[in-house]
């Protein structure tokens, strides 16, 4: 059978299997939407049908939600600043995701959700907003999305690449087809080397894989969080704060059984908890309070009272501030086989970081993080109470951990750089100035 034979066969399969499905995503549309009612709106958008007029051309991002649009975050940065006058496109697919957007940069960039991978969609989408580069930003890989940027002449490149040893396993059944869509790529712009193999195990060329580093390190570090964690402490005294940031529903409970642990010793201690998705900025409230802690919320009071014993933070894009307010944090995903979630970003702010075992969504960081001896990971909820403990008892250990992250993430920064060198011959093309003023 020949290569192109085998592309249609395998892509006839998937886009069958795709169109039985559809009616699937009404129902997990509706099912969400009961826990997040953003999930309810804007439908259009996602089936690919267009209310404004089509645009003449962009540049187009995709981030898939809140963790993808803070890594593509400088990126976009980058280019808003360097190329003033090119339309940009950024799409997610989550509601969350679609907020951050907003927060970040307004109506400097055009918005929508990205459709479902069929090809009638992705088609509408593409003729829509006639990109004329396309930047997807991790490990979106949409076979049918990214063969018709291939018919239609997009070049594309996946950008902060990452792909974990489970989520190779994971395209098991579809590598075939996932394999033969990569090849379309103009290049990928792989976060370490072991993502760059995995990405050429999976189907890409050698040719197409670069490693650029991770974009997470060239984030920017806003010198007003600064004086918020300076009001912070004015506002909360001297008292003891520790952070359990992105925790998931079976972390939740863990949570509340360490803070009753620590508070033992410290009475005054203060748990700010920042749940990873905002349907369970709730639950975790009503957790706190089922557990006799006096608790306060962002949205509510805006500060934590003398009293309160858990501030819930639920409101998004506040997290690195929070940060920054605390002498030690968890970082959830890491105890449950989530795969953790960003750990530049309390390493950025000079928090000691304690995870859970479970980090491989972000392997190289925390290789990267234990080997500078800036992150110490427990093997259960047990241990990460001890560490804790640990540190909030010992002021030279936080400050060494502190140091030592902080000079990781400096050191770490040039991905940025690297990425905007790579697609430069691209913008070039596009007529617009070159990137190499970039400057970090």
């Amino acid at each position: 059978m020949s290569f192109l034979r085998t592309e249609r066969v395998l892509r006839a399969f998937y886009s069958t299997l795709l169109v039985v499905l559809v009616p699937v995503t009404v129902y997990h549309l509706i099912w969400r939407g009961f826990r997040q009612p953003e999930y309810l709106h804007r439908w259009s958008e996602r089936y690919a049908v267009y209310a404004t007029p089509p645009l003449a051309g962009t540049v187009w991002v995709h981030a898939v939600s809140v963790g993808e649009v803070n890594a593509a975050a400088p990126l976009v940065d980058a280019l808003l600043r360097e190329h003033p006058h090119q339309r940009l496109l950024v799409t997610t697919i989550t509601p969350t995701g679609s907020e951050r957007v907003r927060t970040l940069w307004g109506d400097r960039v055009e918005h929508v959700y990205l459709p479902y991978d069929l090809r009638g969609m992705v088609r509408r989408f593409l003729d829509h907003y006639r990109p004329r580069l396309g930047l997807i930003v991790e490990t979106e890989l949409w076979p049918n999305l990214l063969f018709a940027c291939r018919d239609q002449q997009v070049p594309v490149y996946v950008v902060n690449a990452r792909l974990s040893a489970r989520s190779l396993r994971g395209y098991r059944v579809l590598r075939p087809l996932v394999g033969r869509a990569l090849r379309t790529l103009r290049g990928v712009a792989a976060q370490s080397p072991d993502d760059g193999r995995r990405f050429v195990r999976l189907g890409a060329r050698q040719a197409q894989v670069s490693v650029t580093g991770n974009l997470k390190f060239d984030m920017h570090v806003d010198p007003a969080w600064a004086a918020f964690a300076e009001d912070f402490r004015q506002r909360v005294g001297a008292r003891p704060v520790w952070i359990a940031a992105s925790t998931h529903p079976e972390e939740e409970a863990a949570m509340v059984v360490l803070h009753r642990r620590l508070r033992r010793r410290w009475p005054d201690l203060l748990l700010l908890w920042a749940p990873r998705h905002p349907e369970r900025f709730r639950p975790v409230v009503q957790a706190a309070l089922d557990a006799g802690f006096a608790t306060a919320t962002r949205t509510l009071t805006r500060w934590p009272d003398a009293d309160d014993a858990v501030f819930v933070i639920d409101t998004l894009g506040e997290l690195m501030r929070y940060y920054g307010c605390a002498q030690v944090a968890f970082v959830g995903g890491s105890l449950q086989d989530i795969g953790g979630h960003n750990l530049l970003e309390p390493a950025a702010t000079g928090t000691a970081i304690v995870t859970g075992p479970h980090l491989h969504n972000f392997a190289d960081i925390a290789r990267q993080l234990q080997r500078a001896e800036a992150m110490r990971v427990a093997g259960d909820a047990h241990a990460v109470g001890d560490i804790v403990e640990a540190l909030l008892a010992d002021p030279p250990a936080r400050d060494a951990m502190a140091g030592a992250a902080r000079t990781l993430v400096e050191e770490g920064r040039g991905a940025l750089r690297r990425t905007l060198a790579l697609v430069e011959s691209e913008l070039t093309a596009l007529d617009l100035p070159p990137v190499s003023s970039i400057r970090q």
